[in-house]
């Protein structure tokens, strides 16, 4: 089914109904396809996967961060004056973290959970890594995680991001993900499968 140009697929899964989505790039189109899961479909939890850049040094390519809390971290105080926005973390479901650790540890995934950070842009030098790691402390930085979690805090859904780690969010990451292009269809595969267990054992 295909609703505000996002397609969705429903199916019953190991007994229970799932809505898959891709929601494409970015925080407009994540928020967008979250509040049609939710209002058009229903959707009783949200579990969003994808990938992300790596700001630990206890991660490594490949590796899992689940989110605990989430934030946006280009929000500036201007923003919030001319938008009304408010700025504060966004927490996941305790019972969705736990479900996921346990399909790390049986897939046999290192994981961490931890404080994910949101932002417009793809991040790929060291000075802007450097500067969301001081001002966030977050254990990887991506671009839609956030906006999930504001929309799901908004509407009472439990949710939980999964990401897997595809660059380090330097130089190379840019060199690696833009330039050239690089397949990352290998850590977006891990994020899934991380969702596809929780699915199962649900």
């Amino acid at each position: 089914r295909r609703v505000a140009d996002v397609d969705f697929i429903s199916g019953i899964y190991e007994g229970s109904r799932v809505i898959l989505c891709c929601a494409g790039m970015g925080k407009v189109n994540a928020a967008a396809a979250a509040q049609i899961l939710i209002s058009v479909f229903g959707a009783q939890r949200l579990l969003f996967s994808g990938i992300a850049g790596n700001l630990s040094p206890r991660l490594e390519i490949g590796d899992v961060v689940i989110s605990d809390t989430l934030c946006h971290h280009d929000i500036d105080d201007l923003t919030l004056e001319n938008t009304g926005l408010v700025a504060h973390d966004y927490h996941a479901d305790p019972a969705l973290i736990a479900a996921a650790q346990a399909a790390c540890s049986r897939q046999g995934v290192h994981a961490l959970v931890g404080r994910v950070a949101t932002g417009e842009k793809f991040i790929g030098d060291s000075a802007s890594k450097a500067d969301i790691i001081a001002r966030c402390h977050p254990l990887c930085v991506e671009m839609e995680g956030a906006a999930v979690a504001q929309v799901a805090e908004k509407n009472g859904v439990p949710f939980v991001v999964i990401r897997a780690m595809s660059d380090n969010a330097d130089e190379a990451a840019f060199e690696k993900l833009v330039v050239k292009q690089f397949d990352i269809s290998e850590y977006c595969a891990t994020a899934a499968s991380i969702v596809l267990d929780i699915l199962r054992t649900a």
